[in-house]
C-alpha cells in the first residue's frame, strides 16, 4: 500500500512538464496536474505521455498486488492506495489530479471488461458534450455498474464505487463550469 501511494503520488505531468521546459500546469487552464490540462500547457504528445504515465501509477502497483497478494480486498487497496497517492500527492502537499487516469491504470487490472464499457460512456458522453470532463464523470459513475454486471469480485466493486465517488467529488468545479455553461470544450481553447 506504501509503495502505491508513493508511486502514485509522483506527479507526471509536472515532472515532464519540468524535464521538456513546458509550462508548469499547475499555472495554465484548471491548475490541474492532469493528462488533460498538461495537453492545453504543453501540447497534445505531452498530454499523452502524461497519461501513460498516470495509467502505469495505478497499473504497476495493482498488478504487483495480484501476484503477491491472496486477499482480495487487500489487492483492490493497493490500487486504491495509488489512486489516492494521485489525488492528495505526498510530493505536492497533497494537492494532486482527478484521479481518472490512474484510476483507469487499476481497474484495468481489476475489472478489464468493465473499464470497456466505462470507456465507451466516457467517449458517447464526451463526443455528444465535448467535454473531457462530462465523459469522465459519466465514465466514473457507471464504472461499479458494469462491474456488478460483469459479475467480478465484491471487493473490487466496493473499490470501483469509492474511486467513482472520489473522481466526482474532485471534478466539483468542472460540475460548477458546466451549470454556469463556462466548462471548456473539446477544440477550444480554456479561459479558466
Amino acid at each position: 500500500m506504501i509503495f502505491g501511494y508513493l508511486l502514485g503520488s509522483v506527479p507526471c505531468g509536472l515532472v515532464l512538464a519540468k524535464i521538456t521546459g513546458a509550462p508548469d500546469p499547475r499555472k495554465i487552464g484548471s491548475g490541474n496536474i492532469g493528462a488533460t490540462n498538461v495537453m492545453r500547457s504543453g501540447g497534445k504528445t505531452l498530454g499523452v505521455i502524461t497519461l501513460l504515465f498516470d495509467i502505469l501509477k495505478g497499473l504497476i502497483p495493482t498488478l504487483v498486488a495480484t501476484l503477491v497478494l491472496d486477499n482480495l480486498y487487500l489487492v483492490a487497496l493497493v490500487g486504491f492506495s495509488a489512486f489516492l497517492g494521485h489525488l492528495f500527492p505526498l510530493y505536492l502537499k497533497f494537492r494532486g489530479g482527478k484521479g481518472v487516469a490512474t484510476a483507469i491504470g487499476v481497474i484495468l487490472i481489476l475489472m478489464p471488461k468493465a473499464l470497456l464499457l466505462a470507456l465507451l460512456c466516457f467517449l458517447v458522453a464526451a463526443w455528444i458534450t465535448r467535454m473531457v470532463s462530462v465523459g469522465s464523470i459519466t465514465a466514473s459513475a457507471f464504472l461499479p455498474l458494469w462491474g456488478w454486471t460483469w459479475g467480478y469480485p465484491r471487493p473490487f466493486i466496493l473499490f470501483a464505487c469509492l474511486m467513482a465517488f472520489l473522481i466526482i467529488i474532485k471534478h466539483h468545479a468542472n460540475i460548477r463550469r458546466i451549470l454556469n455553461g463556462t466548462e471548456s470544450r473539446l477544440g477550444k481553447k480554456s479561459e479558466t
